[in-house]
């Protein structure tokens, strides 16, 4: 497979202001096909919508998903010198183990809904540098994490998940998604890992301290994403872009996932067209960031676990509305009396 590699954000910027769309062809198609299914109008709800969604996207008219793709990015944050994370940063490392041997939750998600997983880890001996005294990164850093989460899209993938791991990385995300759409920084800072409440005054705190040193760089979502961002967050932005230009449908996972969205909603008008949110979770920021990119959750379970979990769950979702919307039979092709 042929590699892309971002030298610059504008060279990105460039590529989220030439994204590929849905094919309204295929979407007249879909919702003329549900409007003929051995059902009444309706019945299935949100299942009609999220086949026809997916349809548009992928160029046919009744579609399934057969090649999920889940992938997780980790990466380590400098931010958590500021005691923002109850685990110290080495647990990053042990629990990307965790999830090549098979161990964690998403592994059995994955399993269960015949998602391929893939993990990879940047740099983890390397974090981040402390948001609150300097950029986290630099742009060639940020560019280089941009390309790995580009180039980990398989291009035989019907339908992506990105999660990710990082010690540390609830507090970037609230620090971005403050800088992205206002707000006190209390209200985007949750427990995370499990803070107490001293913690997540912490957290609070170092949020601020980030806005306040990178202000005059916030009016831009890409360097948004450098001052406050990590690795691993930079790199799931990389991956539903890429998804966008393939055509690949996303479903969105929880705060941190929701948060490299966000930078690129934020960058280019539009640019979520392929996404759906796969959950609500229950970090005190999420539900906010929801709102503020105007999507509605598949799922609302109480989940808070990261790692691409609740969109993983979602697959199954989704492949159950396709399985109606395609393998239904029509009215005329069941011989029923179509009201």
């Amino acid at each position: 497979m042929q590699t892309t590699t971002f030298s610059t954000l504008a060279d990105f910027r460039i590529v989220l202001g030439n994204m590929e769309q849905a094919d309204q062809a295929s979407f007249d198609a879909a919702t003329a096909r549900n409007g003929q299914l051995t059902k009444p109008p309706g019945a299935l709800g949100r299942l009609e919508e999220l086949a026809i969604w997916y349809a548009a996207w992928r160029g046919q008219a009744a579609p399934k998903v057969s090649h999920p793709q889940a992938v997780i990015f980790a990466g380590n944050h400098g931010v958590v010198a500021q005691g923002v994370s109850a685990f110290p940063a080495e647990v990053t490392v042990q629990m990307v183990a965790n999830f090549q041997h098979g161990g964690a939750a998403i592994n059995q998600l994955c399993r269960a809904f015949g998602t391929k997983l893939d993990v990879i880890a940047l740099e983890l001996d390397r974090p981040t540098a402390d948001f609150t005294t300097a950029p986290a990164m630099t742009e060639a850093e940020v560019c280089t994490a941009i390309s790995i989460g580009w180039n980990a899209v398989d291009p035989q993938a019907d339908l992506f998940v990105t999660g990710e791991m990082g010690i540390g990385n609830t507090t970037s995300a609230s620090a971005i998604l403050a800088a992205l759409y206002g707000g006190n920084p209390q209200d985007w800072v949750g427990r995370g890992t499990g803070v107490d409440d001293a913690g997540l005054a912490r957290k609070a705190g170092a949020v601020r301290r980030g806005l306040a040193l990178h202000a005059k760089h916030l009016d831009d979502p890409l360097m948004v994403l450098a001052c406050l961002g990590g690795r691993e967050i930079a790199a799931m932005a990389g991956a539903i872009a890429r998804a966008r230009a393939m055509r690949i449908p996303v479903l969105l996972d929880g705060f941190i996932c929701c948060a490299a969205a966000a930078v690129l909603a934020q960058t280019q008008t539009g640019a979520l067209a392929h996404c759906v949110a796969a959950h609500a979770s229950t970090e005190a920021g999420h539900q906010m960031a929801l709102k503020s990119l105007g999507l509605d959750p598949i799922l609302s379970l109480g989940m808070r676990l990261g790692e691409g979990s609740g969109a993983a769950l979602a697959v199954g979702i989704l492949k159950a509305a396709l399985e109606c919307h395609s393998g239904m039979a029509t009215f005329a092709e069941a011989g029923v009396t179509q009201g």
